[in-house]
């Protein structure tokens, strides 16, 4: 499917109608080195809360890796109808960033969007990465769109209506370039193509121990039209405070594609997380909206109930659920890195 003119296609909202989540069962141990034995019990956690509500579609290397998957979902209570499983060989499992970004035309049918992945333009083995929407579009017959842009789906939050956030260092640093030399007019005609948006809101950092460079979906999000969620930290002395303001005063500032300004909802930081000295990504931000629930990474924090809480009134439609990601974490990513939703549509017809 080749693209058609700019605005025909739409990147929806996390919290419309889903038909699936897609996530990419764990295998690269070094991604959680010393902790890799707990993780597929917080996969499964998070199988289990998604399943009664859509499909999940699970990728796995080969025979081997989905019976031990199944052993652990079984074991987990999560082995249900909906659980899906793909062979399909990857690098690793964080299909925010790797898989397909779907969008709707306007008679709502579905396609993908194939951005390029070149592993947060830091690690050298992502060829097995970047074939994931390929095989999407040819599993499920789903058109896709070849953009031709290294780009990440953890990279960008949308409200479905025309409005995006991102960050100048995920995007505009020449450190951890992904399109050298693309400027903020090249990313805002990528987007308004290929995902519909209409205005790009550009915040300025990313919070410490993240090795994407400024993935938004640490740092503020939507919860609905015209509304943000936006972490803040209290502590003067710690490296987010400074970024994590100037992010919110932004924001303030900002209004969506319709002109109107945004509400803004602070939403709270955990304590730093470390693990042999290493700062890791911690933030409640990492959440995943999904049919009817809502998953919220936790991490045995005091700020845990807070976060909950700002949340469960951002979505009092949804159930809010903390998923201990302590361990998870350590891979530096949580809930939203490793998942990707497939938006519910009408079927292509060919």
């Amino acid at each position: 499917m080749r693209s058609s003119r700019p605005g025909a296609l739409r990147m929806p909202a996390e919290w419309e109608p889903h038909e699936a989540t897609w996530i990419g069962w764990p295998h690269e141990r070094t991604d959680w080195p010393g902790k890799f034995a707990p993780i597929r019990w917080v996969y499964a956690e998070i199988v289990r809360r998604l399943a009664p509500y859509e499909k999940v579609r699970i990728l796995v290397q080969d025979r081997d890796h989905a019976e031990k998957a199944r052993r652990t979902l079984r074991a987990a209570g999560a082995l249900a109808p909906s659980v899906e499983f793909y062979f399909c060989p990857t690098n690793r499992g964080w299909l925010r960033d790797s898989g397909p970004i779907f969008v709707t035309d306007r008679a709502g049918r579905v396609s993908i969007t194939n951005w390029k992945f070149n592993a947060w333009a830091k690690y050298s083995d992502w060829q097995l990465d970047d074939r994931v929407p390929g095989f999407v579009s040819r599993k499920l017959g789903i058109p896709q769109v070849e953009t031709g842009i290294v780009f990440e789906g953890g990279a960008i939050d949308v409200d479905g209506r025309g409005t995006a956030l991102v960050t100048e260092e995920c995007l505009l640093s020449p450190v951890q370039a992904r399109n050298p030399g693309f400027s903020k007019a090249d990313w805002e005609a990528a987007f308004r193509q290929f995902l519909g948006v209409q205005r790009t809101v550009w915040l300025g950092r990313g919070i410490a121990g993240d090795d994407t460079h400024g993935h938004i979906d640490d740092i503020a999000r939507f919860t609905s039209p015209g509304t943000v969620v936006a972490a803040v930290e209290r502590d003067r002395s710690d490296p987010n405070y400074e970024p994590l303001r100037e992010n919110f005063k932004r924001l303030k500032r900002a209004s969506t594609a319709a002109g109107r300004p945004l509400r803004v909802i602070p939403l709270p930081m955990p304590e730093p997380v470390y693990f042999k000295g290493q700062r890791l990504p911690a933030s409640y931000a990492n959440f995943y909206i999904a049919n009817s629930v809502v998953l919220v990474p936790v991490f045995s924090d005091p700020n845990d109930c807070r976060a909950l809480n700002v949340l469960a009134r951002c979505f009092p439609g949804r159930q809010v659920v903390g998923i201990y990601s302590r361990d998870l974490v350590l891979g530096l990513g949580t809930i939203h890195c490793l998942t990707q939703q497939q938006p519910a549509g009408k079927p292509v017809l060919r």
